[in-house]
């Protein structure tokens, strides 16, 4: 009722407010959901390390000072085959294009922890983008924690931008010394020489450069002593893409930014959000400034118990549970009480998802009962029930 009220209420404007609404696209299990989480900081979005975890478009909302940013978490883009294949709504396919329409700037997320899809971003991605092109773009490179070469990170900007950031054209000259040294660190600095006029944020390093320097410096434990790479820009018009050109993109060549971060531990995430509240433009607020998500608490409390499913299940057994809810109620002392029938296909699911002595059911139980605590910041107790679709 609570949450309700708050969605049903006009905002409490500031006197001069100023929003942004933020599409974040990218591959299914970039870590769009874990990226938004952190910006929110409460867990607010389901996460899995599964596939097509985010089933549907939802709102998250920042308000700092004078300014509300609004984060469209969308489902990863996919294609029609894909969404056949997980079972998935129609909305899999609809809610990313959808969310772009109301964006006034689009985060496109990229794992580069996964060398099979860092190099290029996805066509799905490629064809939003160039449907979108007066949509201002930065380009995100998640889970660079993950990376032992730091240097790789030069080549993926090279190859994601098509050399081209915010109109500037990019020029990549590094040198590297082995040694055998186990102790031996390697630094990489991505500068830009010649810094477009609207570049007013700091730069957006995984650790601190030296002060001197204008761009960032990456350290790394690898089997290189030193090495030194600079993206040197100069001005170059990008060309506008139309449909016919994506077979042969890779990359995009519209990015205004770039930004690497690691969002599971956070590092780095502070950056990008205070880059997001700069860029922030005047408009009324769309959400009163205690809103932290446009979702109901029964929708919050599905997608965490289908987030611990999907990571507790095999293959594709989660995608065919439906969730039904049973009992939502206060108790007596003021914990919430909720009883969830989850229902399955199959006996063999059934047994699966309950496991052995109903350890898997229970683990389930808990881990999303901790969960729903910290994201409600109330006692939980949850139940849940299992049994085969009728």
């Amino acid at each position: 009722e609570e949450q309700d009220c708050l969605l049903r209420n006009q905002p409490d404007q500031p006197q001069n407010p100023k929003v942004l609404r933020i599409a974040i696209i990218g591959a299914p299990n970039a870590g769009k959901s874990t990226l938004a989480n952190q910006l929110l900081g409460r867990k607010v979005f389901p996460v899995s390390r599964k596939v097509h975890t985010t089933r549907c478009k939802a709102r998250g909302v920042i308000t700092y000072e004078d300014t509300q940013l609004i984060i469209l978490d969308t489902p990863g883009l996919t294609s029609p085959f894909k969404a056949k294949r997980h079972k998935l709504d129609e909305a899999m396919l609809t809610d990313p294009w959808e969310s772009m329409k109301h964006a006034d700037l689009v985060l496109v997320l990229v794992d580069v922890s996964d060398h099979w899809t860092r190099n290029s971003l996805s066509k799905e991605v490629l064809k939003c983008l160039s449907e979108f092109p007066e949509i201002p773009s930065v380009l995100v490179l998640n889970k660079v924690d993950l990376l032992k070469k730091k240097f790789i990170l030069l080549e993926l900007v090279n190859e994601l931008t098509e050399g081209i950031v915010n109109g500037r054209k990019l020029e990549a000259s590094s040198a590297f010394k082995h040694n055998s040294s186990p102790s031996a660190k390697s630094s990489l600095q991505i500068t830009w020489t010649s810094p477009p006029e609207n570049r007013g944020h700091e730069p957006h390093c995984l650790q601190e450069a030296d002060p001197v320097q204008e761009g960032c410096s990456l350290d790394n434990s690898g089997d290189m002593s030193a090495s030194e790479s600079k993206l040197v820009t100069e001005g170059q018009e990008p060309k506008c893409c139309g449909p016919r050109d994506l077979k042969n993109m890779k990359g995009w060549p519209r990015f205004q930014e770039i930004f690497m971060l690691a969002a599971l531990c956070g590092e780095e995430v502070d950056t990008l959000k205070r880059y997001l509240l700069m860029q922030a433009k005047p408009g009324p607020w769309e959400f009163h400034s205690e809103v932290l998500t446009s979702q109901s608490p029964q929708k919050i409390c599905n997608n965490i118990i289908r987030e611990k499913i999907l990571e507790y299940l095999p293959l594709e057994v989660p995608y065919g549970v439906t969730q039904v809810t049973e009992m939502w109620e206060e108790g007596a002392s003021g914990e919430l009480l909720i009883v969830q029938n989850l229902l399955v296909p199959r006996k063999s699911h059934m047994m699966m998802l309950i496991g052995r002595r109903g350890k898997v059911i229970s683990r389930i139980a808990q881990e999303a009962g901790q969960d729903l605590m910290n994201v409600f910041l109330c006692d939980v107790r949850l139940k849940l029930k299992v049994d085969v679709k009728s």
